[in-house]
């Protein structure tokens, strides 16, 4: 069956990959019985089918198509993708973060394009219930929303956040092989990306010492400061038994001289 189809290649970046072993089992199955079902298109664009159509093409196989109508621009096709990966169990932790990541950031453009739009807009002089509606603007998603759709917690998105935004990418490819976790990861993208590269070098145990040492050091002030906070408040019950002991005796010296001043 000849159909013109694209293949987006920023669609493409949300695709699972699959194990040499996983497509070797689907192109059995294939090859089997044939491509039992239909690859989503929007347009020519195809949306959902990536392995199925790769399959179909290497061996010259017929396979049908079907259009997805609901969407309206290639956003809402990135969104859909980005819903249907986070619910999948197959998707890593830190994948999921970086999906909600995008999602956020899709709909924060979004956002912008219809408040610019709304700004070029001449105001109607047209009565109200004649004037085109307004264009409405989708609510910011906060990051406690953003953590519970890719089931991962606050600190989680916030440190997954910090590693698209400092981590070198051999530090990405890390946790991504299951080399490096989140968090230490986090913790190595707060080096300069010469040390996190030489690290990267130096293999998943460099990295994961990397890692400790960044986390070591953070922890030491942190150490110092409650010592003289210790410090400070022992000295402080020194100063105040000694007051006591000096109130005391002058407590004493008053009852002595009252006794005193009695026998006159």
């Amino acid at each position: 069956m000849i159909v013109d189809i694209v293949v987006n290649e920023e669609l493409k970046a949300y695709i699972d990959p699959m194990t040499p072993d996983e497509y070797e089992a689907l192109e059995r199955s294939i090859l089997a019985e044939g491509c039992r079902d239909a690859l989503v298109l929007w347009g020519e664009t195809l949306v959902d089918g990536h392995h199925r159509y790769s399959v179909c093409r290497k061996h010259d196989l017929p396979f049908k198509t079907m259009q997805n109508t609901q969407f309206r621009t290639m956003d809402d096709v990135h969104l859909w993708m980005i819903d249907q990966h986070l619910g999948r169990r197959s998707v890593s932790p830190f994948q999921r973060g970086v999906l909600a990541l995008r999602k956020r950031e899709i709909l924060a453009q979004r956002r912008a394009a219809v408040r610019a739009a709304a700004k070029e807009t001449p105001v109607s002089t047209e009565p109200a219930d004649e004037a085109p509606a307004a264009p409405s603007v989708e609510a910011p998603i906060s990051r406690e929303v953003l953590a519970r759709e890719a089931r991962l917690s606050n600190n989680q998105v916030g440190m997954i956040e910090k590693i698209q935004k400092q981590a070198a990418p051999e530090v990405v490819e890390a946790i991504k092989s299951g080399t490096l976790s989140i968090n230490a990861a986090a913790a190595v993208a707060s080096l300069p990306v010469e040390e996190q590269r030489a690290a990267a070098e130096g293999g998943g145990d460099e990295l994961k010492q990397a890692a400790k040492r960044v986390r070591d050091a953070r922890r030491k002030p942190r150490d110092e400061s409650k010592a003289a906070k210790d410090d400070d408040a022992g000295n402080e019950l020194l100063e105040l038994r000694q007051r006591v002991i000096e109130l005391t005796a002058e407590n004493e010296a008053l009852r002595h001289e009252l006794a005193e001043l009695r026998k006159l």
